[in-house]
């Protein structure tokens, strides 16, 4: 039996000595993945005082409930990664679907990332963007190599949702809001 590709499917085998697969080609396939997009910002000491700092992830996932942990995904180029893990505490926003601008503006490299924005800081320096889906005070556990990646693996210290708020989607390289949310009913 022969299996035909669709014309704009990119096959790819490869023999054992090579195993090399293009970077557009992974790309490509790791976004037909939706995901949701967080923010991960702190009060950072940068000599001066302490200075908002943030990144954002669409690499978030829950791990464990007891303990609560969750993780994220950073690439070891990120110029903002080691300074924001010297934070004490991170603050996690899992972003609405209102928010496609600013999950654009904190992961500018241009811009003020936090000129505008409504948030709320806690006493430990974790930083929330207002109206998110949750928020997810958090402590850096431990970070995982993972090729041109580290996975970070955090404990969940405290946690407030506001679940009604539709959330922010990564899906083809582009920002989403779902369209409707469905429920499986069993038969």
């Amino acid at each position: 039996m022969t299996i035909a590709a669709p014309l704009d499917m990119v096959l790819f085998d490869p023999q054992p000595d090579e195993g090399i697969i293009a970077p557009d080609v992974l790309q490509r396939a790791y976004g037909c993945v939706p995901s949701g997009v967080v923010t991960i910002c702190a009060l950072v000491d940068e000599g001066d005082g302490p200075m908002p700092m943030g990144m954002v992830a669409s690499s978030f996932v829950t791990v464990s409930n007891d303990p609560p942990l969750v993780a994220f995904c950073v690439q070891w180029s990120s110029s903002t990664w080691p300074r924001l893990s010297r934070a004490p505490r991170l603050g996690i926003s899992l972003l609405s679907q209102e928010h496609a601008d600013v999950a654009w503006q904190i992961a500018s490299r241009s811009r003020d990332r936090f000129q505008g924005l409504r948030t709320s800081t806690t006493v430990q320096g974790a930083i929330f963007i207002e109206e998110a889906t949750a928020w997810l005070e958090c402590t850096v556990q431990s970070v995982v190599d993972a090729g041109d990646h580290g996975v970070v693996l955090m404990r969940v210290d405290a946690v407030t949702a506001a679940a009604e708020r539709a959330p922010l989607v990564r899906h083809g390289s582009k920002f989403h809001g779902l369209a409707q949310l469905t429920e499986s009913r069993a038969a």
